[in-house]
């Protein structure tokens, strides 16, 4: 996938050319890396994470790009947090790469694809939703793709929420419930949703978001994000645990060691 000579984006081709897909065997539901022991598909053909094993998603699958460390998490942030928009671009890129291996299962003609929203507040002060902005590049690029179709203004976030750093997974959870809410549930009943966002960290925000949808009458919800933090990272084939927290507030300074400009 060429992300080179893109204009007016502040990063140099050596940062570009080393954000990869993630690599070797992640779990068929989350898209957590998994290891060896569990990397046999199960009697469905899936293959599934210790904590996939034990409970039910409410959502059907989650895949992810890259992984959200190094010159991709630079790149999110250039744009989330320095509003360098031609990274949304590239970014789409990734994430018609991502949700091209959902394709397949859909079962609708019509799939609905919705960004994760911000509150109110928060996007006039950063002036966009970046989640929005990726979905929409995403689908410029996959535009022989008549199946999707976006609806940026069906699921709404109803209140503010705290920053997600340090917080518990029970904190976490308590901190998005009763957030986010269907505007038009008439037009989600029995629809599939491709439910779409930049990283999924923990998982606790798409999860929220899915169980709205799926309350709200959605059939099927499907999950794409331009990153994942891999909990279990497999780099020079050694398996080490990496930190899964948030990173908001966080601006980007420099892009792997290259100068970002503006």
């Amino acid at each position: 996938m060429p992300l080179l000579n893109i204009s007016r984006l502040p990063v140099c081709p050596e940062c570009l050319e080393n954000i990869h897909p993630v690599q070797g065997k992640v779990c068929s539901i989350c898209g957590e890396r998994v290891l060896s022991s569990y990397a046999q598909s199960d009697e469905e053909g899936l293959r599934r994470c210790p904590v996939c094993r034990r409970l039910d998603r409410p959502y059907e699958r989650a895949v992810a790009y890259g992984s959200y460390d190094g010159g991709l998490r630079e790149l999110i942030h250039l744009l989330k947090y320095n509003g360098v928009r031609p990274a949304a671009k590239v970014l789409g890129r990734m994430l018609a790469e991502a949700w091209s291996g959902l394709e397949s299962s859909f079962e609708d003609d019509r799939v609905l694809v919705i960004p994760v929203p911000l509150f109110k507040g928060k996007r006039q002060q950063r002036g966009f939703n970046q989640a929005q902005l990726i979905a929409q590049a995403a689908l410029h690029i996959d535009s022989a793709n008549g199946r999707l179709q976006l609806a940026p203004d069906l699921l709404l976030r109803t209140r503010e929420t705290h920053s997600q750093i340090g917080l518990t997974s029970h904190q976490r959870r308590e901190n998005l419930r009763g957030a986010f809410a269907v505007g038009r549930a008439q037009e989600v009943t029995g629809r599939e949703v491709l439910l779409v966002d930049d990283v999924y960290t923990t998982g606790t925000t798409v999860s929220e978001c899915a169980k709205v949808l799926r309350r709200a009458g959605v059939a099927k919800v499907w999950v794409a994000t331009v990153a994942r933090t891999l909990k279990i990272a497999s780099k020079y084939l050694e398996i080490e645990e990496i930190d899964a927290g948030e990173d908001e507030g966080f601006k980007v300074s420099e892009l792997q060691g290259c100068k970002v400009g503006t």
